[in-house]
């Protein structure tokens, strides 16, 4: 079996993943890479060889023979990009979100279809353990049907990552609802079992407004790693010139199976997990942890006076790699499709109701918490998906 040549657009961050796509003579290598980071680059070659195609032009790399290409480059370039690698025929790993409008979304989704390439939208949490075993819960029919659910997203290191660079800025994420949310709201679907047809939302910039901003009117734009000592989060420093995307975030959601869920987030924590509850006929689940150690869904279906223990406790072993071990899954997932197509956990479909879900409820948000339906995919889009 001949390796699949694969290309990696945005060498650093998300672009990591493609380390558990190099596996030269077992069926996948990383070729190309557009890095426009010389430090980022040269890290590249280290770990893929100094002979790859190395340039600072997507549309470069996108010339180079290939059969796939990761895309993990910010939220504001995806749609651009994805269209282009997608014209070309080429596989497509796109790292969640898809794009920061719902309009960019469909793009993508035209582009897929109109050139017959196979899309794969990297929302891994469907590969997390902790995700997985409530989804088999739920499906088992251990709590009933799923009549309401929600998340709560405590965000620890908000100041470090998301208010020092672009994500700041909506006219770069849209909101950090959106930017943050997607992945929760993907999960928040999946679990429920239906997508968001009608959202009402409530949000503000309530810490980080009055934080210490960088002096470049340009802004700080270096995405930095979470420093514990730093606390309360108003002792911030160096963030970005320019914030205008909300600290806080609730969001309500009506889905189109008639199910209620909610998703609320939150930058200044001084912890990091989420917190997902789902509630049906005959019970329900809650995980505790986000992967580590420790974590383990609780599943409550016998009716007992007061607060009690839960009546089955399932603990989550820690998987290998990212995300609680779901990046080499996810991984793996994305080469077979692109090798052999078929069914995967991750649908395009589905990514873009995140995505679409999230915009309306940051317009929600920006006009007092009006009600804003969330616009339907395409029929001919659905069908082909």
């Amino acid at each position: 079996m001949d390796d699949l040549k694969i290309g990696v657009i945005g060498g650093g961050g998300r672009g990591g993943l493609a380390t558990f796509a190099h596996k030269p003579g077992e069926g996948s290598r990383i070729a190309a890479v557009c890095e426009i980071h010389a430090d980022r680059m040269a890290k590249c070659r280290e770990n893929y060889g100094q002979d790859i195609f190395g340039t600072t032009d997507y549309k470069a790399l996108l010339q180079q023979e290939l059969d796939g290409v990761f895309i993990a480059t910010p939220d504001f370039l995806h749609e651009e990009m994805a269209v282009a690698a997608l014209e070309r025929g080429l596989a497509v790993y796109l790292e969640k979100p898809m794009a920061i409008t719902t309009v960019g979304c469909d793009r993508v989704l035209n582009a897929a279809r109109d050139n017959n390439a196979r899309l794969y939208v990297g929302h891994n949490m469907r590969h997390m353990a902790f995700i997985r075993r409530m989804k088999e819960i739920i499906d088992a029919g251990t709590i009933g049907e799923v009549k309401t659910a929600w998340c709560r997203h405590f965000v620890g290191y908000g100041g470090d990552y998301y208010y020092k660079d672009w994500h700041a800025e909506r006219r770069y994420s849209t909101s950090l609802l959106l930017q943050k949310g997607a992945h929760d709201i993907d999960v928040l679907h999946w679990l429920c079992g239906g997508f968001t047809r009608r959202v009402n939302a409530l949000g503000a910039l309530m810490v980080y407004g009055d934080a210490k901003r960088d002096d470049n009117p340009e802004g700080a734009r270096t995405r930095q790693r979470e420093d514990h000592k730093t606390w309360p989060p108003l002792s911030q420093t160096g963030l970005n010139a320019r914030i205008d995307v909300e600290d806080v975030s609730m969001m309500n959601m009506e889905l189109d199976n008639g199910v209620l869920a909610c998703y609320q987030q939150c930058h200044f924590s001084p912890d990091y997990w989420r917190n997902y509850t789902v509630i049906g006929t005959e019970g329900r689940l809650e995980n505790f942890g986000n992967g580590e150690d420790g974590t383990h869904v609780a599943v409550w279906n016998k009716r007992k006076p007061g607060y009690s223990a839960p009546d089955f406790v399932h603990m989550i072993p820690v998987g290998d790699g990212g995300h609680g071990g779901s990046d080499p899954l996810i991984v793996q997932e994305f080469l077979r499709f692109a090798r052999v197509g078929g069914a995967t956990e991750t649908s395009p479909v589905a990514a873009r109701y995140s995505v679409a879900a999230g915009c309306a409820a940051a317009d929600s948000i920006r006009d007092g918490g009006r009600p804003v339906d969330v616009a339907p995919v395409p029929t001919e889009l659905a069908t082909y998906f």
